[in-house]
């Protein structure tokens, strides 16, 4: 029921602003303009053009080809369309994301309620709700770019792998990296959290047997030792099931501990130890993500470049600086979901807890900040470009206002703190973001897009059930 509630909810704006936009912006509008003629020509039968300056795999494409094959029964009855062709026009391949979204909120609804199975349907519905209507997600809902089908094949990835049904998710992660070649990085964090589910199962599991074991050999003691004995034998066996059993024992990331660097490295440490027990079930496993790997690879070599199109204005490019855009961005988003008046004391206190550590490694991602600020901030010709887009007007009216700006701001940029699921968890999620942000030269909206979702989607799922 729950499903239908979100896909409802979803589609209650969905349909109505669509219709609106295609009123006012009938035409193609800012990149639109390479990627619906580009459609068209795959409507046409023309699989082997291509326009120089996309960047993207054309796995858009044929999604959009499956939906306007769906759709154009009802419009040559309708006589909207008398053939395939016709039937593509901007407004129908707008359309695709709508759908799309409409999909996304409904794999938004299932993580959280995977994640969270506690949670009422109700909350589990209006989080997701809430989800699709994350601005930069929202937007894209109503043009024809490539970020909403990235978005969808992504999460739809990690819904499987969440699932243990890892060939599965491996095809999703081939669709996404058709999709958008920068989803790679998100089907190998995908990888990597399936194997942190697996070992910390494997770890219960393993704690568990050890308990179990302890405890029948006392409870076959008792039975030849006198009440005294049997007392300090039980004893001294309860304490060795419990050391043998802390050998292995994998503590969630918001226990207390004296250091959350040790907590993090004793994390580290018993994911390694127990991926090597289990090496040969991990590898047949998540062989299928290697072979998706292998192809992206074999792309590379072929193509000799990440993108398609365009390959001087997108090539590599150490933006070092993307981590604070993205962190502000991130925790401006989801300051109102997260941010509380408990939830700050509760930082506050942690911090304090472990004060000289804190403010230690303040200090470091001060400099570390500054540095990336002064030597790796770059102005890409495209950002300056075309004041259609929120990034211009960003750069032009607020970074660059006055040259001791971009200094400034980086009291604002702060990584976002939230109940995750591990430390480790977290570790791998900022290697991925990072990963996927830093050779960007150009500064986009849109490829904050899986990063927000991915933050959003897990800390909605640690938020404390209501009464």
């Amino acid at each position: 029921m729950g499903r239908i509630a979100t896909a409802a909810i979803v589609s209650l704006w969905v349909i109505p602003v669509s219709v609106l936009v295609n009123r006012i912006v009938p035409d193609p509008y800012m990149d639109e303009i390479f990627h619906i003629p580009q459609a068209q020509k795959y409507c046409n039968g023309d699989f082997m053009s291509w326009d120089p300056m996309i960047t993207t795999p054309p796995g858009l494409y044929y999604l959009s080809l499956v939906h306007v094959a769906a759709l154009l029964p009802s419009k040559y009855v309708l006589q909207l369309a008398s053939s395939f062709p016709e039937a593509c026009s901007t407004a129908v391949l707008r359309s695709v994301n709508g759908v799309l979204a409409v999909l996304c909120s409904i794999i938004v609804y299932e993580i959280i309620t995977h994640l969270r199975p506690a949670l009422d349907d109700r909350k589990a519905t209006l989080f997701a709700a809430v989800l699709a209507l994350y601005p930069l997600h929202w937007f894209f809902t109503f043009l024809y770019y490539t970020d909403v089908a990235s978005l969808t094949a992504v999460l739809a990835m990690y819904l499987a792998c969440l699932k243990k049904k890892y060939l599965f998710s491996a095809l999703l992660g081939a669709m996404a990296v058709v999709i958008r070649q920068t989803n790679i990085i998100w089907m190998l964090f995908v990888a990597c959290s399936g194997v942190i589910d697996i070992t910390m199962a494997h770890q219960k599991d393993r704690v568990e047997v050890d308990d179990s074991k302890a405890s029948n050999k006392g409870t076959n003691l008792s039975a030849l030792n006198t009440s005294v004995n049997v007392s300090s034998n039980l004893k001294r066996r309860k304490s060795r099931g419990n050391s043998k059993a802390n050998q292995h024992i994998f503590y969630p990331s918001n226990a207390s501990s004296a250091s959350p660097t040790l907590g993090l490295l004793h994390e580290i440490q018993a994911i390694v130890l127990s991926s090597w027990r289990i090496k040969w079930e991990l590898l047949v496993s998540f062989s299928p993500f290697f072979f998706v790997l292998l192809a992206f690879v074999a792309f590379l070599l072929w193509n000799g470049s990440v993108v398609l199109g365009a390959k001087e204005a997108h090539a590599v490019s150490p933006h070092f600086a993307q981590i604070m855009y993205f962190s502000i961005v991130s925790t401006l988003f989801a300051a109102p979901l997260h941010f509380t008046i408990g939830h700050a004391l509760d930082l506050f206190q942690s911090f304090w807890k472990n004060r000289l550590l804190g403010f230690l490694l303040l200090f470091l991602a001060s400099i570390a900040s500054l540095l990336s600020v002064h030597f790796f901030s770059i102005a890409h010709p495209y950002l300056l470009a075309d004041n259609r887009h929120y990034t211009f007007y960003l750069w032009r009216k607020i970074i660059i206002f006055h040259w001791s700006m971009k200094y400034l701001l980086v009291a604002k940029y702060s990584p976002f703190s939230g109940k995750t699921r591990m430390r480790i968890w977290t570790l791998v999620y900022f290697f991925a973001t990072s990963a996927v942000l830093i050779p960007a030269p150009l500064i986009e909206d849109s490829i904050y897009s899986p990063e927000c979702h991915y933050n959003d989607n897990v800390l909605v799922s640690a938020i404390p059930l209501g009464p």
